[in-house]
């Protein structure tokens, strides 16, 4: 059990920078988190949208500070796991933050919410702006001030969940004709991605320029990840749709260039973009991945090549997920632990037990 608030040791710092400089390790980075894949029936307020069924979230239905008083309940877990990681917050990952920004609908579905496509015209999406004075902008801002406020210190507080540049594409013009668009008129396709990618840095730039720094680094809050320097934490599910000659020729210089504004910039993934994996490792500037071990995803034993070639390819590794202690040993026998880190998904303190000592904790 941890004496610093959130079991927030400063000591723990070490740990996170031998991750991202792959040094020579006696074991991986380890965190276990009681979260789940459904994080808006893990606070009060977006609990109650469901029950009550409300269709289209609305501003008015966000208070950061009834969100706030959830999360610092669910942040004391780093109290009495007895692990490697900080906790922090952010404003709620239960938002999509960004889509609604830019004028998508809300639609609030079972555990999750939905970013409803606007279908725009083509020619709008390479003129579109991020605009400072958009009451969603305005919210989101005012959630982490309300953060920082509230953690004094106790806490790093972190980026919001933000899509990237093709799942922006995607939900502005429709994910079906955002790929027929970069086959019947590509080069304003293409202009259209790289608008995106503006907008997706431009309010990454925007959060940490009134973020405090924690143990002078910066953190993000769905990984519990810490940085020792400027993060950004890229997504692009839309790649699932993608063929490797259209992301090569179209994402792959996008997604380089945002790299490379970030000493500690990581993408996150699904399974359902491992076909393109060894073109996103040619991202030289990626320094870390990260890919969720999801539900109902391919047994281990098909995502352990994708896991090695991160690895052999010299980049960090964050494997997100829940594992039966066999699945863990798998994992942790067949990887090398520089550069790892199992954010583990557990259901009890009697489950943390009986993995610690499989990760040699």
């Amino acid at each position: 059990m941890s004496s610093a608030p959130f079991g927030n040791d400063p000591a723990k710092v070490s740990r996170y920078l031998a991750f991202w400089n792959r040094e020579p390790v006696d074991r991986p980075l380890v965190g276990f988190t009681f979260k789940t894949w459904f994080p808006m029936r893990e606070y009060r307020p977006s609990l109650s949208w469901e029950e009550k069924g409300v269709e289209y979230l609305s501003l008015d239905m966000i208070d950061p500070n009834e969100f706030a008083d959830d999360e610092e309940c669910i942040l004391k877990e780093g109290e009495l796991t007895g692990d490697d990681i900080f906790r922090g917050a952010a404003p709620s990952h239960v938002v999509p933050w960004l889509e609604a920004m830019l004028g998508c609908p809300m639609r609030i579905l079972p555990g999750s919410i939905l970013a409803v496509e606007r279908e725009l015209p083509l020619a709008h999406l390479e003129t579109i702006r991020l605009n400072s004075e958009d009451p969603w902008y305005r919210k989101y801002m005012e959630f982490a001030d309300v953060l920082v406020k509230r953690s004094a210190g106790r806490y790093p507080v972190g980026h919001g969940m933000l899509a990237g540049p093709a799942d922006l594409a995607g939900s502005l013009r429709g994910h079906t004709q955002s790929i027929v668009d970069l086959l019947e008129s590509p080069e304003q396709a293409g202009r259209a991605l790289r608008r995106m990618a503006e907008i997706f840095c431009e309010i990454t730039d925007a959060i940490w320029a009134r973020l405090p720094r924690f143990c002078g680094g910066y953190f993000d809050a769905q990984y519990m990840l810490w940085s020792p320097g400027p993060m950004i934490r890229m997504q692009e599910d839309a790649t699932a749709l993608y063929s490797p000659t259209m992301y090569r020729r179209y994402l792959q210089p996008i997604d380089r260039d945002i790299a490379r504004r970030y000493p500690n910039c990581f993408m996150h993934l699904h399974s359902t973009s491992m076909f393109i994996l060894d073109l996103i490792l040619q991202i030289e500037e990626l320094g870390c991945l990260e890919i969720n071990n999801d539900i109902a995803g391919p047994p281990l034993e098909e995502m352990l090549p994708y896991f090695r070639m991160v690895q052999q390819a010299g980049r960090s590794l964050v494997i997100r997920g829940s594992f039966s202690p066999d699945e863990l040993k798998f994992l942790a026998d067949s990887l090398d632990p520089r550069g790892l880190y199992f954010f583990i998904m557990v259901q009890s303190m009697e489950e943390i037990d009986r993995l610690r000592p499989i990760l040699g904790m």
